[in-house]
């Protein structure tokens, strides 16, 4: 199968993104997230897409594949931090507006916040109360889904908007948090599950 892919003259990213099979893109994130051992505390492995983010071609790949399939999306809600490097590439490529999802105090209207908890600590995260319209198709981006409790927190504030969560596309999935039980009701993609 697949992924990803673009013409020349199609108004998206160009030509630079030839079709990549997933077991391509797999390997291509694969090669290019390294790991950080006890970051941001012991007892963490951190991954880290800087290197994946320095390589352009990598990077077109990889945001021609997190777009893909995501055909009629109004947003792209990209999640503080690492999601936002993405979410804008994502949004640009299907032609939807892009939101950003902040920590907590980090926005200055009027917001919908969500607590929850991740593998090593519990956090709150925000979203302007106009981000989404009613019945707005929203496509979640990020990196990287741990325990799914950043996940589940944005799609619950989407939908405290009146809006409707059309996905969760990420660059890779640790498949040992279980993370995707948390978000039972949210088309999930990972590009890499470990």
């Amino acid at each position: 199968m697949a992924v990803g892919g673009n013409v020349a003259g199609d108004g998206r990213l160009g030509d630079s993104t030839a079709l990549r099979s997933t077991a391509e893109i797999a390997e291509l994130i694969r090669a290019r997230v390294r790991d950080v051992a006890d970051y941001p505390q012991p007892g963490v492995m951190f991954k880290d897409i800087t290197p994946l983010l320095a390589d352009g071609t990598a990077l077109v790949a990889v945001v021609s594949a997190l777009s893909s399939g995501h055909d009629g999306v109004d947003k792209v809600a990209g999640i503080e931090a690492r999601g936002f490097i993405l979410a804008p590439s994502v949004a640009i490529q299907l032609g939807a507006g892009f939101v950003p999802v902040r920590k907590q105090g980090k926005l200055p209207g009027p917001t919908y916040a969500q607590s929850y908890d991740l593998e090593y600590g519990s956090a709150t995260i925000e979203v302007h109360r106009d981000a989404f319209g009613p019945g707005e198709r929203v496509l979640i981006v990020d990196d990287v889904l741990a325990t799914g409790g950043t996940g589940a927190a944005t799609a619950e504030l989407v939908r405290q908007a009146g809006a409707e969560v059309a996905g969760i596309a990420v660059i890779l999935e640790l498949s040992f948090l279980n993370g995707r039980a948390q978000l039972p009701d949210a088309p999930v993609r990972s590009l890499l599950v470990v």
